[in-house]
């Protein structure tokens, strides 16, 4: 007989939506083991504060390896106060180079209010498109809906949240708790 292996961890959907000068991120609260949702009130979403510059980052896939990498990140910040691109570029080349970093699972998006970033396991660091990023398994619903929204009146807020309330609607691995944290503007 095989070996059965341990279900996998799945969840989460970050949004983040630059509009009118403000950039949202937006993420729900679900995580999930397998086909039973363990927790569904967790925060994803955080602000950070490294060299007295105030960050938003959001996260999906494994929370230890996610709190690693806000970590790191942090620090990388510190040594470069108020360059976010840099700190995200250094952070994802010791993730590509680092064996232990190399391993983690998880992916972020970070704003300082003016870029906004996707940070993936495979070191890459991204400037999304059309001013939307999301990231997790209800991220490609998020980012449909987020595109769809971008047009109408509603602000970088409203888009952020109806784009979340429909990745919960079809995402078995998103709820609709939502931690939101709005910067700039």
């Amino acid at each position: 007989m095989a070996e059965e292996k341990f279900p996998g961890w799945h969840g989460t959907t970050i949004v983040g939506i630059r509009k009118g000068g403000k950039v949202v991120v937006a993420g729900d609260g679900q995580v999930s083991l397998g086909q039973t949702v363990i927790k569904g009130t967790a925060r994803k979403v955080r602000r950070l504060s490294p060299g007295g510059h105030d960050i938003v980052a959001g996260f999906a896939g494994s929370t230890a390896d996610a709190f690693t990498l806000l970590e790191r990140l942090e620090k990388k910040l510190e040594s470069a106060p108020g360059q976010l691109a840099r700190g995200c570029v250094e952070l994802a080349k010791d993730w590509r180079m680092d064996k232990y970093l190399r391993n983690l699972e998880a992916m972020l998006i970070v704003t300082d209010g003016k870029d906004l970033f996707v940070l993936t396991g495979a070191g890459d660091v991204l400037e999304p498109e059309h001013d939307i990023a999301a990231i997790g398994s209800g991220g490609n619903y998020a980012l449909a809906a987020a595109r769809g929204l971008m047009e109408t009146d509603l602000d970088a807020e409203q888009v952020a949240r109806r784009a979340m309330a429909i990745a919960a609607d079809i995402c078995v691995y998103t709820n609709g708790n939502l931690t939101v944290e709005t910067i700039g503007g």
